[in-house]
């Protein structure tokens, strides 16, 4: 049975350093020259080697485990958040579901209410660390999150955001990403996250992809490799264990991985080619860390398993070809991809066996739990399989410092989370990546004094944070901002004939109208809002908030920007394009393929326009 023995785990006062150390007494041989801790000191291999084997199984099999908890503090958290923890884990808050379960890892969230602002998330992190070390033999706790920037960002507003990664691919910088990485990590690492699931190693080769699409750098496979080496490297040097995703890639499915198992058609040699490169550059970089993927490539494994429970996949080529020893993490084991052939209490125990160290938020974690422990008592599982993944697991641990000190308390929110410089060098980023792919006769950049009045309607999807938006607002504010009169009206991603009507008569008190689109279709409302703003005769600059294939969809409109996101950082660099302050400078990561034949290219990779 799990470990349920608990102690005081109040989550206000941060522990000295002598009680961090004493909390981990079984390392102190490794933390300490001398009898005193050394700086930066990490445990050697055989101290680790030697604080696994002192380990219970319960133990060993609790750190192979990350899971989702609900709630904003470790042992306070609001009912409602009480009420989800009893109703999916059994317990009521992550002090009680550490105690139980000695996980390994605890995955952040903004739907489980765990990331509301970076001084509650540092509490948080504080509070779940001292829950765990106050336990007998009680090891720190590797805390995730999702936190890609762009179109996926589980940590929103005050800290920084950052264009998401097909925006940076439209700017090519490998500076920049590092950059990204640096600063994105150093504000992570503040708040207690030490592991981040970026960047997407994925080269999105299919338009229809429904579940990567702007995640992903781009389509070149050697341009998305350099920049994920990039983004890994500033990441790791900042402290904060990357993770390359998902192996062995999803660039080039039309099925959407949580909803069903998508098949990758490619042979071997289109894998090499395609999709090995990124996952070669973050191993050659050094990544902490790689996330599976649940979908099929029969080419790299006949049997029709996912890569995630495929040992051909993760241990013939991710560990023996690509000679990757560090951290493999299963995507999430809620989702449908890894669900379709197995059961709950399968899927975990096949996945070690494939060659996974971290399983990732499984559905049922009870379930998953015993189930892991059981494969190993009935000889299904080895005790020794789980010593070599929990000894890479405690490595990274090691590597990340959180053996030596893993509280990072409020003066470290201050000093890095959100701060002007950090926020600067996110709108310069932002102003590099905006791709103009359309200027006829020269709209761009619009005149105050020939286009003083903008109307500006479209889609307002939700934030990926939480915390930015609308976007009609932001961009209408921000053109206000720059010297123009700019309203808002947002007519959402199906506008109704009511709702485009209304537009077309707004449009008559404007100059010219900025449209805002969201993955336009070829019959949809958003194409009619676009064609009868064009009929009224005032100047239309589109703007695509997400996938640049909107192009393809809009002919006649003169003037079209590809902004690769619709967080509040991107919007402002387009509106800064817009006003012509600055010029642009993105070019396409991804072909455009034309919409009456997507088999012929529009615009190339690497097209773009500037003034």
């Amino acid at each position: 049975m799990p470990d349920t023995s608990t102690g005081s785990t109040g989550n206000t006062a941060v522990p000295s350093r002598r009680t961090v150390l004493a909390a981990t007494a079984g390392l102190s041989a490794a933390l300490a020259a001398g009898g005193t801790a050394r700086a930066g000191a990490r445990p050697g291999e055989d101290s680790l080697r030697a604080l696994v084997a002192r380990m219970t199984l319960e133990e060993k099999v609790g750190q192979l485990f990350v899971t989702r908890v609900y709630g904003h503090s470790a042992t306070a958290p609001d009912q409602a958040d009480v009420d989800a923890n009893l109703k999916e884990l059994g317990v009521r808050t992550a002090a009680e579901l550490i105690a139980r379960y000695r996980v390994g890892g605890i995955i952040y969230f903004a739907w489980a209410h765990n990331t509301r602002d970076p001084h509650q998330i540092a509490d948080l992190s504080d509070g779940i660390q001292r829950a765990s070390l106050e336990l007998p033999r009680g090891l720190p706790v590797l805390i995730s999150t999702d936190q890609e920037h762009g179109a996926v960002a589980r940590v929103g507003e005050p800290a920084t955001l950052f264009p998401g990664a097909m925006a940076i691919g439209a700017g090519g910088s490998r500076s920049d990403a590092r950059t990204l990485g640096r600063i994105a990590g150093r504000e992570l690492r503040a708040m207690g996250i030490r592991q981040d699931y970026a960047p997407v190693a994925d080269v999105n080769v299919n338009p229809a992809n429904p579940v990567i699409g702007v995640r992903s750098f781009g389509a070149d496979p050697r341009a998305v490799a350099r920049l994920v080496a990039a983004e890994v490297t500033g990441y790791q040097r900042s402290g904060v264990a990357a993770t390359a995703k998902h192996f062995p890639g999803h660039g080039d499915t039309a099925v959407d991985s949580h909803t069903g198992l998508p098949v990758i058609p490619h042979s071997r040699a289109q894998w090499e080619a395609l999709d090995a490169p990124p996952f070669r550059a973050a191993i050659a970089a050094g990544v902490d860390s790689v996330m599976t993927a649940h979908l099929v490539v029969p080419a790299l494994d006949g049997s029709g398993d996912p890569a995630t429970l495929s040992r051909p996949i993760l241990t013939g080529i991710l560990r023996e070809e690509l000679g990757y020893d560090g951290v493999v993490v299963t995507d999430s084991l809620g989702m449908e991809g890894v669900r379709t052939r197995y059961g709950d209490d399968r899927v975990p125990v096949l996945a070690l066996k494939a060659g996974v160290d971290q399983l990732l938020n499984p559905p049922d974690l009870d379930l998953a739990w015993h189930a892991v422990l059981a494969a190993v008592r009935d000889g299904e599982l080895t005790e020794d399989r789980l010593d070599t993944s929990v000894l890479r697991v405690l490595r990274l641990k090691a590597k990340l410092g959180l053996l030596r000190d893993p509280y990072v308390g409020q003066a470290g929110v201050d000093r890095a989370v959100g701060v002007r410089a950090h926020l600067a060098a996110a709108d310069r980023i932002a102003e590099r990546t905006t791709t103009l792919l359309v200027n006829e006769g020269r709209l761009l950049p619009l005149s105050r004094r020939r286009h003083p009045r903008l109307l500006v309607v479209g889609a307002d999807p939700a934030s990926p944070s939480g915390t930015t938006g609308p976007p009609t607002g932001v961009l209408a504010e921000a053109l206000t901002a720059l010297g123009f009169t700019a309203t808002a009206l947002p007519t959402g991603t199906a506008p109704s004939a009511e709702t485009v009507a209304r537009a077309v008569a707004a449009a008559g008190d404007a100059d010219a109208v900025v449209a805002a689109t969201y993955n336009v279709t070829a019959s949809g409302g958003q194409r009619t809002l676009v064609e009868r703003l064009l009929a009224t005769g005032r100047p239309v600059v589109a703007v695509a908030l997400r996938n640049p294939y909107d192009v393809a969809r809009l002919p006649g409109v003169p003037a079209v920007l590809a902004a690769y996101s619709w967080t509040d950082v991107e919007l402002r660099a387009a509106a800064r394009v817009i006003a012509g302050r600055v010029a642009p400078r993105g070019r396409l990561p991804v072909p455009v393929p034309r919409a009456d034949d997507p088999a012929q290219v529009l615009y190339p990779i690497g097209y773009g326009l500037s003034y």
